[in-house]
């Protein structure tokens, strides 16, 4: 399969809550390298994902439609779907070892699977709504669709604490699907087309990825934003990512690099 590199272009902008401020310096500016893209199903409304060993696990959206899913991470076929509840939205999801947890909307609660056979083993209090969530070591990180990230214990989903993300001390609202590797996060930001490297330790945004390419080069009629992210190679990665959007008929696998002129617009 050939490799394509996706070439951002324009004139280097951060919009943060309607604030355009010029790039610091040691904010890294990066695009995406498609290595491979195999086939998604383009009805599904993607909320998160992760990869663990040679599966991939999907999350699925909206009332009525929302599913849990089992894909081989090489080719994207699917394994195994579970639907969940008919009034239940899923979320992002994140692995916790033998278990699994899946976010809901507005639901109010998270749901903890067991891996091997996709069954629902609990559901427990979620204050606020879910958006994106990723595991990092022993804690749960979750966006709700603010500027501020949750975090919860691995074991049973209690809220410890909070981290807000900011660009140049201006915080970064939106931020949606998530995928935590070492001691960073990357984060979607809704409703771009751009991912965000966060220090997990401050929340300061420490590179963005302008994926404007990869979202037209999976365009179709119903595609909508990008929409999950999961890095390949174990919990510290290879420097390579599974990404695809809502309603994309691909996931492509890619590594980001450096850009030279690049634009964001977070709006």
């Amino acid at each position: 399969m050939t490799a394509v590199t996706l070439t951002a272009v324009g004139t280097l902008l951060i919009v943060v809550a309607g604030i355009p401020t010029a790039a610091a310096d040691q904010v890294a500016r990066l695009q995406p390298v498609v290595l491979e893209r195999f086939d998604h199903d383009p009805v599904a409304f993607t909320e998160g994902m992760f990869v663990d060993g040679a599966t991939l696990y999907e999350s699925t959206g909206l009332e009525g439609k929302s599913e849990l899913r089992e894909l081989d991470a090489d080719t994207g076929q699917l394994r195994r779907v579970v639907p969940l509840p008919p009034t239940y939205f899923g979320e992002g999801i994140a692995d916790a070892g033998a278990h699994l947890w899946q976010l809901t909307y507005e639901n109010g609660v998270a749901i903890e699977w067991d891996k091997a056979t996709l069954t629902m083993l609990r559901e427990v209090p979620l204050d606020g709504q879910g958006w994106g969530l990723c595991r990092a070591g022993d804690r749960l990180i979750r966006s709700d669709g603010s500027a501020v990230l949750r975090v919860h214990r691995l074991d049973d989903m209690r809220e410890t604490g909070t981290l807000a993300v900011t660009y140049n001390g201006i915080r970064v609202p939106g931020l949606n699907s998530l995928d935590c590797v070492g001691n960073r996060i990357w984060a979607n930001v809704f409703p771009t087309d751009q991912i965000i490297e966060v220090d997990a330790a401050t929340g300061v945004v420490r590179a963005v990825v302008y994926a404007t390419g990869l979202r037209e080069a999976a365009w179709h009629g119903e595609a909508g934003v990008l929409n999950g992210i999961a890095h390949l190679g174990g919990p510290d990665g290879n420097g390579q990512f599974l990404i695809t959007g809502k309603y994309w008929p691909a996931v492509y696998r890619v590594r980001f690099d450096a850009a030279t002129e690049a634009e964001i617009q977070v709006r």
